[in-house]
């Protein structure tokens, strides 16, 4: 039985995810066939244009972390490229909102019906939702997320047996096939992969529902536009106070203190 505490949360509680959840064999059976049939060029673009990017979270190795999406701040892709007019250098804007249209069209139906009738029934509750796949060997520094207006949940869709864990304050938390992890990415944490096989998960990003949706909906507005005027290809998923400060590298160990402590 896990242990749920302020930073590993309950998937119970947020029932809004169980739609996808009970989805998540078709959610990567999209992926895979993506990744088994696409073209050299659709791959190209869905890892350049679809892809949010940190210039500020770094690995120990030259191991990568890949992503793309079709969900940013609770607008499908195509939308929110046309909405920040974002200029990628080998794709102009207008060809691009087309072009990722036609993507999510053909390759993720199901996952955005799926985003679609939740969204629809709790009012736009699910603000990002992608694919992260973790290669072979990726060890992240320890660093935060700031995002205090949204929690974030993980669908493991691929993931493959061994030490692929993620270590948040003094815990060492897994993914599972078909099962959400639910975390407060505002607590210090430094995911890993130390198998020899890529880890795909789903990530959905969503707005913590105790808070006033205005209150969240202001916080969001006033972060995406300042993470898309550092970084445009962020997508507004990740921005400069991402980078872990003293403070978290201080409640980093003495969460790990406490429980040497307990443990002696």
């Amino acid at each position: 039985m896990a242990n749920f505490n302020e930073y590993h949360l309950n998937p119970e509680e947020f029932y809004f995810l169980k739609s996808i959840q009970d989805e998540w064999q078709v959610i990567r059976d999209e992926f895979t066939k993506f990744r088994q049939h696409s073209s050299s060029a659709e791959l190209k673009f869905a890892y350049d244009v679809l892809g949010p990017k940190s210039k500020t979270i770094k690995t120990k190795g030259d191991s990568k972390y890949s992503a793309f999406g079709i969900l940013f701040q609770g607008l499908f892709i195509e939308e929110y490229i046309q909405l920040h007019q974002i200029q990628y250098p080998d794709y102009p804007t207008e060809a691009a909102s087309a072009q990722a249209r036609a993507f999510r069209n053909k390759y993720f139906p199901n996952l955005a019906n799926a985003i679609e009738k939740v969204n629809f029934s709790h009012d736009a509750i699910l603000r990002n939702v992608y694919f992260g796949t973790f290669h072979p060997g990726l060890d992240i520094k320890l660093h935060v997320n700031y995002n205090p207006h949204m929690n974030r949940g993980y669908l493991g869709l691929i993931v493959p047996e061994g030490d692929v864990a993620m270590k948040i304050c003094h815990e060492k938390l897994y993914w599972h096939e078909g099962k959400f992890l639910i975390l407060d990415h505002s607590y210090p944490h430094c995911p890993h992969n130390y198998t020899n096989y890529d880890r795909t998960v789903l990530v959905v990003d969503f707005f913590k529902p105790d808070k006033p949706r205005d209150e969240v909906i202001s916080f969001e507005q006033e972060q995406v536009a300042q993470r898309m005027q550092d970084n445009p290809y962020s997508l507004g998923v990740f921005g400069k106070s991402d980078k872990a400060s003293v403070d978290d590298f201080i409640k980093y160990g003495l969460a790990h203190q406490l429980e040497w402590d307990k443990a002696l």
